[in-house]
């Protein structure tokens, strides 16, 4: 005899969920290479100098693994959206999966291989950077429970975690190849400390980012944005080290610096926004 299905068990859409799954792995198998790293080099005395030029690998390694969860979180909700298979269960795993990818692991990575000079300190920052990221996470679930009021914007409030671990992926991938055979970072130690803190508090602020989520396969292009799109994805490949910087970082500050000073018009027209009738009202 068949089983009955529960109606108030959640549904579970295979590909949305899929996604999700991978984005897990990602953000898991990253961590796991930074602890690699440390057993395999870490057991051996050696010069600081060898240490961090064989530790650069896994650094390297955790850095392509959590971009790899950035494209695997884009890819979960553009295809839950795209079939009409959003629900409780794949947002709540989505935010699960998240806090692994995008709080632990660059956490851990920066605290090892760029703020392990500052001690307790870098431990202390990296700690706070992941506690707003779960506070983030979890106020975007409250909020998204939340009934939607008529004319509300999908706007996010706060920088969206994966974005925060982007940009400290990112520049943490450009400072270990400058770096190469140097553990010695100077000054950037401390400028990634504050950057940290910085994203930690642009999380949990009421700063408005877009979220793109209206951007799907209906969306009108012109030929130049489609030119512009393409050399964009020439130049990332090219220069691999430098591009990922530029990308998340003009998203950082297009969200704190100029999206605030530019008209809706104008505003509508950057983000791909085909809702005429939308407002500026805050949501998650």
């Amino acid at each position: 005899m068949p089983r009955v299905r529960d109606p108030n068990e959640p549904k579970i859409y295979f590909l949305p969920n899929l996604m999700t799954a991978c984005n897990l792995a990602c953000g898991f198998f990253a961590v796991l290479m930074i602890f690699r790293g440390l057993v395999e080099v870490g057991n051996h005395a050696m010069p600081a100098k060898l240490y961090y030029e064989q530790m650069r690998q896994y650094y390297e390694y955790a850095i392509l693994l959590i971009f790899g969860s950035c494209l695997f979180d884009l890819l979960d909700g553009r295809l839950a959206r795209l079939g009409g298979q959003e629900s409780p269960f794949g947002q709540q795993f989505d935010s699960l999966a998240d806090i692994i990818s995008f709080g632990m692991a660059p956490a851990m990575l920066l605290s090892k291989a760029v703020l392990f000079p500052l001690g307790n300190l870098g431990w202390a920052i990296a700690l706070i950077y992941l506690v707003c990221g779960a506070m983030r996470l979890a106020r975007f679930n409250c909020l998204a429970i939340m009934p939607k009021k008529p004319g509300e914007s999908n706007d996010f409030r706060g920088l969206p975690i994966p974005m925060a671990a982007g940009f400290i992926a990112s520049l943490t991938f450009l400072l270990i190849d400058l770096y190469k055979n140097d553990h010695e970072l100077g000054a950037w130690k401390f400028i990634l400390a504050g950057a940290m803190l910085g994203l930690s508090w642009l999380m949990i602020s009421d700063v408005r980012y877009p979220s793109f989520k209206k951007i799907d396969w209906s969306t009108r292009g012109t030929l130049g944005a489609i030119v512009v799109a393409l050399l964009i994805g020439i130049a990332t490949v090219q220069f691999r080290f430098i591009m990922p910087v530029v990308l998340f970082s003009s998203y950082l500050l297009y969200g704190l610096l100029v999206r605030p000073w530019i008209s809706q018009k104008m505003r509508k027209g950057l983000e791909a926004d085909r809702d005429e009738e939308s407002s500026d009202s805050p949501k998650s």
